[in-house]
């Protein structure tokens, strides 16, 4: 045991898992304000239901002893998971590495949420995040980081480009596709309500992201330092160039446009964080807002209702990131393996393999588990429920009234009831103008 690397993955571990309630804050306020409680719901559900599933099974199959692509049922319940090390990190307590790998589990599923937001019936959500987690999640983890083939063939993914960003991503495009678009897609603005709430959830996410690139060091020591500068660099220069790109288009510089700019740089270096060196970050975190931008331009010209640009941000700010990995690799700072540039072709196919087969995989999983949960809860909210905002429809409350009581949902009705006390009449939409 050692006490310094103690320290700092529990701090870590703690700052991973205050970027779930920071992505609700950015989520939310990216959607319509009947139905932010809802999207903001989607991120904190996820704290319990996928944090349950880890502790039960999850971790087990991810990261126990077992084949080439799953993990074995040694770890279920948490058996054999005490304070003594593991092999994956033997200067900390295993159960602290539990913990810590449980937070990124988490995040990866809210991630989803994103894609499918003003539409999905939340108990069809619960359900699909909690399999997914188990069925999707935990065995790409495994392939990676458990000791699977993706990771004994030299496969790079310093904190979860593969696993967390593709994986998340192409689960967002498969859910956005199965589902359809929200009934006022193309036909109004859907304009964020709060965009305040889309900058804090950036902040914060940039602020717990050095718990989640740093602290996949394990230790405390040189390389938690190189991810934690790196972690630094790469989102500044994809604020620069998204920056540069909003004001060349049409003059002005978007307040919602620099917090996904952020967003897309952190998830660009995750990969690369500890295997890179600081100016190879920064000009990733550079080169990686080009794609996501105008992805996301096309994508709104599509019948495509990724409603909050997931499979932009971070499935292709992923997949940017795992391949350029395979680029920029510098045995002069991370000690093992070099990439493309640095004379070892070989690193960028592997890169390209990875992404590949957890793109597939991914696809797979999330399109039979969805067709599945589908059979038993209708995924969909009808059209009635929509219109009048999931908040009401999924929770029976408000965001946002105008009076000091709070709405009451009628079993069986489909409107809301202003208690005798107040009557309570939802904020108007805003948005940018």
């Amino acid at each position: 045991m050692n006490g310094a690397d103690i320290a700092w993955v529990l701090v870590a571990t703690a700052l991973v898992l205050l970027m779930t309630p920071a992505l609700a804050f950015f989520y939310g306020g990216l959607v319509r304000s009947k139905n932010a409680l809802n999207t903001m719901m989607m991120s904190v559900v996820s704290l319990g239901f996928v944090g349950v599933a880890w502790a039960l099974l999850g971790y087990s199959l991810a990261f126990a002893p077992g084949s080439a692509v799953i993990g074995g049922l040694s770890h279920a319940f948490l058996r054999g998971v005490g304070l003594e090390g593991n092999a994956a990190a033997p200067t900390i307590p295993h159960l602290l590495f539990m913990a810590f790998q449980g937070t990124f589990a988490i995040i990866t599923a809210a991630l989803i949420s994103g894609a499918v937001v003003e539409r999905k019936r939340f108990s069809a959500y619960v359900a699909f995040i909690t399999l997914w987690s188990l069925l999707v999640y935990a065995p790409v983890a495994h392939w990676v980081w458990g000791g699977g083939f993706l990771g004994k063939l030299g496969a790079l993914d310093f904190a979860g480009g593969t696993v967390v960003h593709i994986n998340a991503g192409v689960a967002a495009f498969v859910a956005a596709m199965l589902l359809g678009p929200r009934k006022d897609y193309a036909r109004q603005a859907t304009l964020p309500h709060h965009v305040p709430f889309v900058l804090l959830g950036a902040g914060l996410l940039w602020f717990g992201w050095f718990g989640f690139n740093g602290g996949s060091a394990l230790a405390a020591n040189g390389p938690a330092a190189l991810a934690f500068v790196n972690t630094f660099l790469a989102p500044m220069g994809t604020l620069v160039a998204w920056t540069l790109l909003d004001i060349s288009r049409n003059g002005k510089a978007t307040a919602v446009g620099a917090a996904t700019a952020i967003v897309v740089g952190l998830v660009a270096v995750t990969p690369a964080a500890g295997f890179v060196s600081p100016m190879s970050a920064l000009v990733l975190g550079t080169v990686a807002a080009f794609p996501s931008y105008f992805a996301i331009l096309w994508r709104a010209r599509t019948r495509l209702d990724d409603s909050l640009d997931v499979v932009a941000a971070h499935g292709l700010g992923g997949t940017v990131g795992a391949l350029l990995t395979g680029v920029f690799a510098e045995k002069a700072w991370n000690g093992t393996v070099d990439g493309l540039l640095f004379g070892n072709p070989r690193q960028l196919l592997v890169q390209a393999l990875a992404v590949l087969v957890t793109m597939a995989f991914s696809a797979a999983g999330t399109y039979v588990l969805l067709k599945l949960v589908n059979v038993v809860i209708p995924i969909k909210v009808g059209s009635r429920d929509e219109g009048l905002g999931l908040d009401v429809s999924q929770h029976g409350e408000e965001a946002y009234t105008s009076g000091e009581g709070a709405i009451l949902v009628l079993p069986g009705a489909a409107r809301a009831v202003a208690t005798p006390l107040a009557s309570a009449e939802p904020a108007p939409e805003g948005g940018r103008a």
